[in-house]
């Protein structure tokens, strides 16, 4: 059990039969009647979030997670499937708990969190950044590169984002895997 002073980012609670990833809190002392903790929780079954308001005090279950270090193996008509990467054990893991799976890369690093009573896999969480090559995008035309202009690139991997005028096909790119977005150009 803890209370509303207990929270942090990232923590899993366990809330209206489910279990929920707080992604953002915040403690609220009005001028005027009790403390309060106003939160955005994350369903970890659907991907749902939702604004909730605790009254300060107040106790949640805890529920016990763990990050295990796995590496991603393959794609099927089933899943996809990871190896831990100390036991070499193999799970297989429907697309549904991972973020953004269109950026994975075959022998890339990942964590899995599981619920650590239940060894139920709660999640898959990429590296914040990946490194991709761009198959295909069209030339920027010169002079336009006196506003912030984007166009779009498209990936090894088969997925499209915006980049800037100044990327070419063969380039290598960083790319932020919870926004989507480009960040920078990668030398070599």
């Amino acid at each position: 059990m803890a209370t509303t002073a207990d929270f942090r980012n990232g923590m899993v609670i366990e809330f209206n039969n489910d279990l929920y990833t707080i992604v953002q809190f915040q403690h609220v002392k009005p001028g005027k009647g009790p403390a309060f903790v106003r939160t955005k929780l994350k369903s970890i079954k659907t991907g749902r979030v939702l604004d909730n308001t605790f009254s300060s005090g107040t106790k949640v279950n805890v529920a016990r997670v763990e990050r295990r270090p796995y590496q991603y193996l393959y794609k099927d008509d089933i899943g996809y499937y990871f190896m831990h990467r100390e036991t070499y054990e193999q799970i297989h893991v429907e697309e549904f708990v991972i973020d953004n799976p269109e950026f994975l890369m075959e022998g890339q690093n990942v964590e899995v969190v599981v619920h650590a009573d239940t060894e139920n896999v709660l999640s898959v969480e990429l590296p914040q950044f990946v490194v991709m090559e761009v198959v295909y995008s069209e030339k920027g035309l010169k002079g336009d590169t006196a506003t912030n202009a984007y166009k779009q690139a498209k990936l090894e991997n088969g997925s499209t984002i915006m980049v800037p005028l100044f990327v070419n096909t063969g380039d290598k790119i960083r790319i932020d895997t919870r926004d989507k977005v480009y960040v920078e150009r990668v030398k070599g």
